[in-house]
């Protein structure tokens, strides 16, 4: 079967459904291809963070262009995506001695993207949320952050694709890329050839193996996120929560949702099968969490879990994605390697590579971002 594209995304992911809405909605003739189901990897299996504060300053402006999806993506795809704009808090414990500068140093300049952050001392920090220990030294509240339900964007975004005309094709994996001009021919399994002039690929941790065929080879390292959930309880915790540390082990998050349940990620992660896409979970890494959750906020620590999953995840060497067109190839442009980060700022970056495409230009710099910072021309 061939098929035709002006533009074809590889990836069913947040950032290849929404770059794939934002040019359906442009009036591009655009085909979303997914290997598996969409949403079903990093940008469905992730924590949820709707969280601008603690991103590089690179990063702020792309985290400001998606906070505006964020509040209206209701309105933008059609369901309700469980945004909750309940606020974001970074808390350092008592041994980490640089983290009250830290987190003045980093609200001074995050004024200039108008990310304002309140910053709490341990009394503030007792009085308004009694359910951290006394290891607890000092915060930083983003009071307009908040979390959404991952498990819901990817799949919503693909629809309201379609419904600006997009196609979308799932459970189909790419065998080779050809080019052909200045466009491509892209050989997919199912006996499907689908012919583009431009090319988006965004397919998490998979897609070194799809630019090493354009000369771009990128070493991702992928590691799957130690995810957790509780049983319901009384609902009485809006923000969501993450240690600020260096230290893997400490570094543990959790939010509460309407229903009650607590929702827990971070310490020890797994590393990441790639190849069968299928990474589990480790059970000592869910114990070495619920020791730091004990030491959080203790009165968690008595809730039961009920479930715990994880994703795979895929990394760079410097932990900033790759955004932008290639280097060696004309009409190709690449989105992925968040590293972890990207389930915020997804939708900025879909709006964007669209831009980049229907423009040849973007209002974001993308520079700090280039496949080129790891490859040689």
């Amino acid at each position: 079967m061939n098929k035709h594209a002006d533009v074809l995304v590889i990836g069913g992911g947040i950032v290849g459904t929404s770059c794939t809405y934002f040019l359906a909605k442009a009036g591009i003739n655009v085909i979303l291809l997914e290997k598996n189901r969409l949403g079903q990897h990093a940008s469905g299996t992730n924590f949820g963070n709707i969280r601008r504060q603690g991103r590089p300053m690179t990063q702020l402006a792309m985290a400001a262009r998606a906070n505006n999806f964020w509040r209206s993506a209701k309105e933008v795809v059609g369901v309700d995506l469980e945004f909750r704009p309940v606020g974001h808090i970074r808390i350092a414990y008592k041994n980490n001695k640089g983290a009250e500068a830290a987190f003045v140093n980093y609200a001074e300049q995050a004024k200039e993207y108008d990310l304002d952050l309140e910053i709490l001392s341990k009394a503030d920090l007792k009085k308004r949320y009694p359910f951290f220990s006394d290891e607890v030294e000092v915060g930083s509240l983003s009071p307009a952050d908040g979390h959404a339900n991952p498990r819901l964007v990817s799949p919503a975004f693909g629809r309201a694709a379609q419904f600006h005309g997009a196609e979308i094709i799932e459970d189909t994996a790419v065998h080779k890329i050809e080019t052909y001009g200045s466009g491509f021919i892209v050989h997919c399994s199912n006996s499907i050839a689908i012919r583009a002039e431009k090319l988006v690929i965004a397919s998490g941790v998979w897609s070194s193996g799809l630019t090493s065929e354009f000369g771009e080879s990128v070493s991702l390292t992928s590691f799957g996120p130690t995810m957790s959930v509780t049983e319901p309880c009384t609902y009485a915790i809006a923000p969501s929560v993450g240690v600020y540390t260096s230290n893997e082990y400490e570094s543990i998050y959790f939010r509460q949702i309407e229903r009650g349940n607590i929702i827990i990620g971070g310490s020890y992660r797994s590393i990441g099968q790639p190849s069968t896409g299928h990474t589990k979970v480790r059970p000592e890494n869910v114990l070495s969490q619920w020791q730091q959750i004990h030491r959080l906020a203790p009165e968690i620590a008595k809730l039961n879990v009920i479930r715990t999953w994880t994703g795979t995840e895929g990394y760079t060497p410097d932990g900033q994605p790759i955004i932008g067109p290639s280097k060696t190839t004309p009409n190709l442009f690449y989105g992925f390697g968040f590293s972890g980060a990207g389930f915020q700022i997804g939708p900025g970056v879909g709006e964007t590579l669209a831009e980049l495409i229907t423009e040849g230009k973007t209002t974001i710099d993308l520079a700090p971002f280039s496949i080129g910072r790891f490859t040689t021309n």
